[in-house]
């Protein structure tokens, strides 16, 4: 039976490895897409997906930080009145003035710990913990992890203090940011570690969600510039058809995936995207361990 399980594998395996570079980038766009503001991990899963495809190395390392902008323009046209609410905000008087700082200085207040942790010690992640088994490792820590939070703001005495982001304090925000920083941990889920500390320090739901969300744009704004221009050298005119294909496929799955997660938060939970991590964890440990699939590509 397992050496059944193995020889299918392989023959999956080799499928993928087969399938056009486009094809793969198509793909991944998708990927990135889907999983970037769920609590799943979209550098965990493009980590594993792009072992599964063959796409490996520092080009396809510099691909799945730069297709993170497709999510991240996703973001900007979906609360586009709300940006532009703030933006004109910035430069008007009294009570909408002041709001509009407010707004702007904590996204940047948690910006920060992520932004200086990442330049101190992103070489250092990537050369240890860019990999299937450690991602794995990630995904059912902070599936446990969720399970705990979710059960915890079920007490009385953790119901949430904070039901709109422009309630937020400069510390509330610093916190946030420090919850953030754990995602530099591939598995860990930038999304996911935002929200689930968010709803830990005192954040309703959806509130934790929305401000992920605006979050995540000078985030990855910062990351996405940041590795390409140190990367610049391994790039070419050749790869504009290969991004443009991952920018734009991450762009429409990540706008469709917004649009269903502020309806998903109104009513429910993240219980089931840690029993998917919980399962998807173990299902990558189990096969790294058994052999069943090379995750060392």
């Amino acid at each position: 039976m397992l050496r059944a399980a193995s020889a299918f594998a392989v023959t999956m395996l080799e499928v993928l490895y087969a399938l056009p570079l486009l094809v793969k980038a198509a793909i991944l766009g998708v990927v990135e897409g889907l999983t970037e503001f769920l609590p799943i991990s979209s550098t965990g899963h493009l980590i594993l997906a792009g072992s599964l495809l063959g796409f490996t190395g520092d080009k396809a390392n510099v691909f799945s930080v730069a297709i993170q902008t497709g999510a991240m323009l996703s973001v900007i046209w979906y609360f586009r009145a709300r940006i532009m609410g703030v933006v004109r905000g910035l430069f008007a008087t009294g009570a909408e003035r002041e709001q509009a700082w407010r707004f702007a200085i904590n996204i940047l207040i948690a910006f920060l710990p992520a932004a200086v942790l990442g330049l101190l010690f992103a070489g250092m992640i990537k050369e240890f913990l860019f990999a299937p088994v450690p991602v794995a490792i990630a995904l059912v820590v902070g599936g446990l992890v969720i399970i705990w939070v979710e059960r915890r703001g079920r007490q009385s005495a953790h119901a949430p203090r904070i039901h709109e982001i422009d309630d937020l304090t400069g510390v509330d925000a610093f916190k946030l940011g420090l919850a953030q920083a754990f995602a530099l941990i591939p598995g860990t889920s930038r999304s996911g570690a935002t929200i689930i500390g968010g709803m830990l320090f005192g954040l309703s739901r959806r509130a934790a969600t929305e401000f992920s969300f605006f979050l995540a744009i000078p985030t990855l704004i910062g990351a996405g510039v940041y590795d390409t221009w140190k990367m610049r050298d391994l790039l070419s005119v050749d790869d504009i058809p290969l991004f443009g294909v991952g920018l734009l496929l991450s762009f429409l799955s990540a706008w469709a995936c917004v649009a269903w997660l502020i309806r998903y938060v109104a009513s429910r939970d993240f219980i089931p995207f840690a029993w998917y991590r919980l399962v998807f964890g173990v299902i990558v440990l189990v096969t790294a361990y058994t052999g069943a699939v090379d995750w060392s590509a």
